[in-house]
C-alpha cells in the first residue's frame, strides 16, 4: 500500500484506489482508533453507568473522558452538556424538534443539508414558520440578508459552517452576533468543519453545535450529537426519546438534567472509545496543521481543474474560503457516469449526485442531476491530487 510522506496511513486502498470521499466519512482512520476500540472490546465492554463493578466503571470513565475531550476541542464550558447520539442528525433533530414549537419562526440558508431541511419541513407542517435565505451562486451568504429576516416571533437561526456539497464556508461569527443582538438562539451544523477548522462555542457565541465523530474528527461511524450552551435551559429542550439512563431508576419519569435527560439507552461506548483515541490523535497533530495541509491540497486541485477544458467547478474556487471539498462537472457527461468511470477506469473513489442537499444544488445551479464531489482529507497527498486530475483530464478529453 502506498504511504504518505510522513508515514501516516495511506489514502490508497489495498487495491491502489485513491479515496476522495472524506466529506462523506473520513478514511482511513488513525491506527490508534482501531487499537482503542479493540482494547475496549477486550477489556472494558460492560454497560457504562448501569452497574457498579469495575468494568462498568471503566466504561463509564471512557464515555466521560470522551465527553470532556469533545468539550475541550469545540469550546463547550460544561462537558455534561455534550449530548451523545447516533450521529449529527440525531443532534440536529434534538435541537430543532426539542426547541421549536408552533408559532415560532426559524431562519436558515439555501445551502443546508437535509439533516436540517427535513426536520424543518416537518416542523413547518406542525406550525413553525421558516425563512430560507438564498445564498449567492457560489454558496456564500451575506449576513445582512439574515438580519433582514428577523421578526418578533423569530426563535432561532440555523446554519451549516461549511457546505457538504462544495465546501463554501458560511459566516457563522457574523451571524452569531446578529443572533445575540436579537436575543435568538444560534444552531450551527459543524459536520464538515469540526476537527479541520477552529470552532469554539464560547468565542463564536454558538448556542447549539451539532457534531459528528466519523468525518474530520477521524473517529468511527455511529456517534455524534449536540453541544448545548448555557443559554439553553434543560426545561426548554425537550428530549427526543425517554427510557433507561442508569440514574434515578426509582422514578418512571425522565430525568431533567444534562446529559441523562437526552441519552436514554445504552450508549455506543465502543465507538466513543474510538472517538476518544481520535481526539487525542487530533490534538497531537493540531487542527491548524490539518487545515493547512488540506488547504494546500485543495488549492492544487482547484488550480488543476481550472485548466481542464470542459470542467466546471462550483463554489468559491478559493481554498481559503472553503473546506477541501470540491464540486465539479464535466460538460456533456452526467455526474453518475463520471463517478462510475473514475472508479472503474482510474481507481478514484468519490461521490456524485445531490449529496442529500437539493436546496444547495438549486443554489449552485446543479439541480436535478447534481455534480461530482472530491472530498480531500488529512491522509491524502499531492500525488493523489495529481493522479485524480489526470483521470478527470482524460475523461474530459474523451468526451470532447
Amino acid at each position: 500500500m502506498k504511504r504518505s510522506n510522513d508515514g501516516d496511513p495511506s489514502s490508497r486502498t489495498p487495491e491502489g484506489a485513491i479515496y476522495l470521499d472524506n466529506a462523506a466519512t473520513s478514511w482511513p482512520k488513525p491506527p490508534e482508533v482501531v487499537a482503542a476500540m479493540r482494547e475496549f472490546q477486550e477489556t472494558s465492554a460492560a454497560n457504562p453507568g448501569r452497574s457498579g463493578h469495575r468494568m462498568s466503571i471503566q466504561a463509564a470513565r471512557v464515555v466521560y473522558e470522551t465527553r470532556q475531550a469533545v468539550a475541550d476541542l469545540l469550546g463547550a464550558k460544561d462537558p455534561l452538556r455534550v449530548i451523545f447520539g447516533l450521529n449529527i442528525t440525531d443532534g440536529l433533530n434534538l435541537a430543532l424538534h426539542g426547541l421549536l414549537k408552533s408559532g415560532d419562526h426559524v431562519i436558515t440558508s439555501s445551502m443546508e443539508h437535509n439533516s436540517v431541511m427535513r426536520p424543518l419541513r416537518e416542523l413547518v407542517r406542525k406550525g413553525v414558520e421558516m425563512t430560507q435565505v438564498t445564498c449567492a451562486p457560489d454558496g456564500t451568504l451575506e449576513p445582512k440578508m439574515v438580519e433582514r429576516e428577523v421578526k418578533p416571533n423569530t426563535r432561532m437561526i440555523v446554519l451549516n459552517h461549511a457546505s457538504n456539497v462544495c465546501g463554501t464556508l458560511l459566516p457563522i461569527q457574523e451571524v452569531a452576533r446578529i443572533a445575540r443582538n436579537n436575543g435568538l438562539l444560534f444552531l450551527v451544523d459543524a459536520a464538515q468543519t469540526a476537527g479541520v477548522l477552529p470552532v469554539d462555542m464560547l468565542d463564536d457565541h454558538i448556542d447549539l453545535l451539532g457534531f459528528t465523530g466519523h468525518k474530520s474528527l477521524y473517529g468511527p461511524m455511529g456517534n455524534g450529537g449536540l453541544l448545548v450552551g448555557e443559554r439553553v435551559d434543560p426545561g426548554e429542550l425537550h428530549p427526543m426519546r425517554q427510557g433507561g439512563t442508569g440514574s434515578r431508576s426509582e422514578h418512571e419519569e425522565q430525568p431533567d438534567f444534562f446529559p441523562d435527560c437526552y441519552e436514554s439507552g445504552t450508549p455506543n461506548a465502543i465507538g466513543l472509545s474510538g472517538l476518544l483515541a481520535a481526539l487525542s490523535w487530533l490534538g497531537e497533530r493540531g487542527v491548524t496543521n490539518i487545515r493547512a495541509h488540506e488547504e494546500a491540497l485543495c488549492a492544487e486541485l482547484l488550480d488543476g481543474l481550472a485548466h481542464i477544458r470542459g470542467v466546471e467547478v462550483y463554489g468559491t474556487r478559493d481554498a481559503k474560503k472553503q473546506t477541501a471539498t470540491v464540486a465539479f462537472n464535466i460538460r456533456g457527461m452526467e455526474p453518475s457516469t463520471v463517478g462510475l468511470r473514475l472508479d472503474e477506469q482510474h481507481g478514484v473513489l468519490c461521490r456524485v449526485g445531490l449529496h442529500c442537499a437539493p436546496s444547495a444544488h438549486r443554489t449552485l445551479g446543479t439541480f436535478p442531476y447534481g455534480c461530482v464531489r472530491f472530498g480531500l482529507g488529512v491522509f491524502n497527498t499531492f500525488d493523489d491530487v495529481q493522479d485524480a486530475l489526470k483521470a478527470v483530464h482524460q475523461l474530459a478529453r474523451e468526451e470532447r
